[in-house]
């Protein structure tokens, strides 16, 4: 899926954009089904938990395949508009402050890391790699364009840390017999790490210092 092209036998067919891999797998029926490997999972940008429907959206599903239906699916957008869509989020700017933040959420899941929590260097196996920080920028990205915001915000990370990061962190035993998983971890770590300080231009010091002409006696 990183390649974006498919080989059968000798020829390489590259695969058409907009280009996107979905993987499932059911927690309760794992007979012939296996975890990826780490290095696989680290590609996905979302760990996304579908929960049960609402019992609303349960009596729709239970009607439709028991009955005729009729009518037939309109495309909402081409593939050309959603490339677009794509260029629009990736030319949303974020700031040297929000990166900052996201480096300093990841590295603090790293239990070797000199600044990680010691709840993390008690509990965490490994922790997320560089790619993590740049999916929760990306994802940030997103999020502020759908709100129809002109930068990323602080907020906009930790809106994405869970399904960013929740697949990128692996628990050990101790955290098992404490009764917490990975989100457990990360909800944790956006406690625990703060954003970064802001810094102050020097002339902003300057100017409070600085005497005011019409001023005194």
């Amino acid at each position: 899926m990183q390649e974006r092209q498919v080989t059968v036998g000798q020829k390489t067919y590259l695969l058409p954009e907009p280009f996107f891999v979905i993987a499932t797998q059911n927690p309760i029926e794992q007979e012939g089904t296996y975890p990826l490997p780490e290095a696989q999972l680290d590609r996905f940008l979302f760990c996304v938990h579908v929960g049960y429907p609402s019992a609303a959206e349960e009596e729709q599903i239970l009607a439709m395949p028991t009955g005729v239906v009729g009518g037939t699916v309109e495309r909402v957008l081409s593939a050309d508009e959603i490339r677009g869509f794509q260029e629009v989020v990736l030319s949303v700017p974020v700031s040297r402050y929000v990166v900052a933040y996201a480096a300093k959420l990841v590295r603090a899941t790293r239990p070797n890391d000199p600044n990680a929590p010691d709840f993390v260097r008690e509990m965490v196996e490994w922790g997320a790699g560089p790619r993590a920080g740049q999916h929760l920028i990306l994802a940030g990205k997103a999020f502020a364009a759908m709100a129809g915001r002109a930068a990323v915000s602080v907020d906009d990370i930790k809106a994405a840390a869970v399904p960013v990061l929740r697949h990128r962190v692996a628990t050990n035993f101790a955290a098992e017999t404490a009764g917490l998983d990975s989100v457990a971890i990360v909800l944790r770590l956006l406690e625990a790490v703060p954003e970064p300080p802001v810094r102050r231009f020097a002339g902003s010091r300057a100017a409070e210092a600085a005497p005011v002409a019409g001023r005194g006696g």
